[in-house]
């Protein structure tokens, strides 16, 4: 290869990698436009959030549930006794 194709190869392949950063450059923070990936993110932290309230609601009405019928079993209890 002569020194000419290999200058204009390596030109070339230069001037490429300049396009294609350029083309992968991050957005700019200070425009505030999020990325596919952070949107993405975005999106599953909040339905982790959600999901997460659910779950106390349920683990609560739970708790409830479970203290409504440890009542009514120690309530029996004191009847079977007054029984005896």
């Amino acid at each position: 290869m002569s020194n000419l194709s290999k200058s204009t190869l390596s030109f070339i392949t230069a001037a490429s990698f300049i396009v294609l950063l350029g083309a992968c450059e991050k957005q700019d923070v200070a425009s505030g436009e999020k990325g596919p990936a952070e949107r993405a993110g975005a999106q599953l932290d909040q339905a982790a959030k959600r999901a997460g309230e659910e779950l106390n609601k349920v683990a609560e009405k739970a708790g409830q549930g479970m203290q409504q019928a440890g009542e009514k079993l120690e309530n029996k209890a004191q009847d079977a006794q007054k029984k005896e």
